[in-house]
């Protein structure tokens, strides 16, 4: 690591867990490039689609215990 990295990060490693959690969060925001403008759009729509499917009583819901169960099961079984 470049000593200019290592003097950032021992800055950044002296601020308090709020401000850390922040800067991380940008950091990693800034390797994502930039944003796609249709993909907002793309999930806002399907969000609705499922709030709808939802109140209309079209699907089946599962309770988040048998769904954390299943995952934590799938995960131990690997």
């Amino acid at each position: 690591m470049p000593k200019a990295t290592q003097s950032v990060l021992a800055e950044a490693l002296r601020l308090d867990v709020g401000a850390r959690a922040e800067l991380a969060a940008e950091l990693l925001k800034s390797l994502d490039g930039p944003a796609d403008p249709d993909a907002e759009a793309a999930w806002a729509a399907e969000i609705g689609r499922r709030v709808e499917a939802i109140e209309a009583g079209t699907v089946e819901l599962e309770p988040w215990e048998d769904v954390k169960r299943r995952i934590e099961d799938e995960i131990l079984s690997r």
